[in-house]
């Protein structure tokens, strides 16, 4: 949402130094109010909006409920969240389906505001609801407007229907008109029609959007607006409402940087709710508006409950119960970790989920700086293993790994570093998961993270080879399972890298395992 970075930033400062005072004089509340006022106008906020805003929220602050708070501060935050709600369209409305399908729904924007795109976003977010949409190219003037929504359609996986070229050939409330009669004969549950565009607003746009309008009788007209467009919004969207009306608001490009809050001030000025927010270029970055998450994530508070529905749509109830269940019982392998961290990517952005959570506005620098396709390169070195070697990882010898190193494209260090992350998360969350407490690396166990794991349980110790080699390591518990000794601390080892590479000659004398190794590895192996 960087959209909003800006004014999230203005806002979260000011609140910071609100935190500073233990009761709020009149002064405090009007330097405060003063502020917010700035970062709003800053941001784009029409005019009238910001003094309506802040009109309630200093009447509010100077009211009992802050007066007779315990923290007058966090009272404050809690006053501005709930007006900025409201200027925000209040509650969450969706789309009114026909009772009778199809349900027409009709596009309307400016050129440019992103109307194509979108109605291939809306098509795939529908059919993933077990509806049948299909997308109509009324959009005859643009060039090649109609060849576009056909590949955002074969994108999507959804239906088309454009019976003209398109390149300023065909007529457009023809099509629409027609389009109904198709859809109801294929029997298509939503009509999507996507209309002309103009870049800025003439008579032209405006007659022909009202003529589509009157020949199709839509169930919505979502008007299409760019986040970005700055003050124009206001104008515009006045401008659409007096020719054509609109039932509802989507904003787009709300992942750009410029400053998007003259969009925030479209519902209050319009009266009508925003129902859809697009966050991305993807044909999934796409989601229903919901005022008060919002709210939340442009007063940095988090929109946990937008993550939840991400991760339960991504991740399989029934396939987590059974990595639980391999967590507990220490079978979680380099194959389940594959698997779950393609559901993971599945979830969408990792940087959109992170500024999701509370606080993630101190993260800006972190999160600007991580790379998404860290998780790629990951997928990669896995992927290049053997199946054997991804359900066991001691089998990993130096030669496997340059093998595996090879063929992912990456560095033996890339692999080495995997394996090891590997293994301490796995030795973590089976911790968790018999309930026992956590131990970070370098910071010992959690403290107060008792877990029910019981107290005054003393484990012993487990005998074990504490080689950095693991391949070497696994040769020597083998070779303790098979009832032999290991060589004492100091004694001569054969010679070798720390992964069993850059070995100076062949055989057992260079480095390699004797047969005698080799043969308590496979016994260990079988157990």
């Amino acid at each position: 949402m960087a959209t909003f970075g800006t004014l999230s930033d203005r806002l979260a400062d000011t609140f910071r130094n609100l935190r500073t005072k233990g009761k709020l004089s009149p002064a405090d509340v009007d330097g405060t109010v003063r502020e917010i006022r700035r970062a709003l106008l800053d941001a784009d906020v029409a005019l009238d909006v910001v003094k309506d805003f802040t009109g309630k929220v200093r009447e509010r602050a100077l009211g009992d409920e802050v007066n007779k708070a315990l923290n007058p501060a966090q009272q404050v935050v809690q006053i501005v969240n709930e007006e900025l709600i409201a200027i925000l369209g209040g509650e969450a409305r969706r789309i009114n389906f026909a009772k009778k399908p199809p349900t027409i729904i009709m596009l309307a924007g400016l050129q440019g505001a992103g109307k194509t795109t979108l109605a291939g976003k809306l098509a795939k977010w529908l059919a993933k609801d077990n509806h049948t949409p299909l997308l109509v190219a009324a959009d005859l003037q643009r060039p090649n407007a109609v060849q576009q929504l056909q590949v955002v359609a074969g994108q999507a996986g959804v239906a088309v229907y454009a019976p003209e070229p398109g390149n300023g050939v065909g007529n457009p409330v023809k099509v629409a008109k027609d389009s109904i009669k198709w859809a109801i004969d294929k029997q298509y549950d939503v009509v999507i029609v996507d209309t002309a565009g103009r870049l800025g607003v003439d008579a032209d746009m405006m007659k022909q959007a009202a003529d589509i309008r009157k020949a199709v009788d839509p169930d919505e007209v979502l008007f299409v607006i760019d986040a970005m467009i700055g003050q124009d919004a206001v104008a515009t969207a006045k401008a659409f409402q007096a020719g054509v009306d609109f039932t509802g608001v989507v904003l787009t490009k709300l992942d750009g940087d410029a400053r998007g809050g003259a969009a925030l001030s479209v519902a209050s000025v319009t009266g009508r709710p925003i129902i859809f927010a697009s966050t991305g270029e993807s044909l999934d970055d796409f989601e229903p508006f919901y005022p008060d998450r919002m709210a939340s994530r442009i007063l940095d508070l988090g929109d946990i409950l937008t993550l939840i529905e991400q991760a339960q749509g991504a991740f399989d109830e029934e396939e987590a119960m059974k990595v639980a269940e391999k967590f507990r019982t220490d079978t979680f392998t380099l194959e389940d970790f594959l698997g779950q961290m393609q559901q993971l990517r599945g979830a969408g952005s990792l940087k959109k989920m992170i500024g999701m959570l509370p606080g993630a506005g101190a993260m800006k620098e972190q999160l600007a700086n991580f790379d998404e396709r860290e998780i790629v390169r990951t997928e990669a070195i896995i992927q290049s293993m053997t199946k054997a070697e991804r359900q066991n990882p001691k089998l990993l010898n130096g030669s496997r790994r340059v093998r595996i190193a090879r063929g992912s494209g990456m560095t033996v260090t890339d692999v080495n570093q995997l394996v090891q992350r590997f293994e301490q998360a796995a030795k973590m969350m089976k911790t968790v998961a018999r309930g026992g407490v956590p131990q970070i690396p370098g910071m010992g166990p959690i403290p107060g993270a008792g877990f029910g794991g019981g107290r005054g349980k003393v484990q012993q110790k487990k005998k074990g080879s504490k080689s950095g080699n693991p391949a070497k390591r696994a040769i020597e518990n083998a070779a303790l399972a098979s009832g032999e000794k290991l060589p004492a601390a100091g004694a001569s080892t054969p010679a070798g890298s720390g992964f069993g590479l850059g070995s100076g000659g062949a055989g057992a004398a260079a480095g390699g395992p004797s047969e005698k190794e080799l043969e308590s590895l496979q016994k260990f192996l079988r157990r």
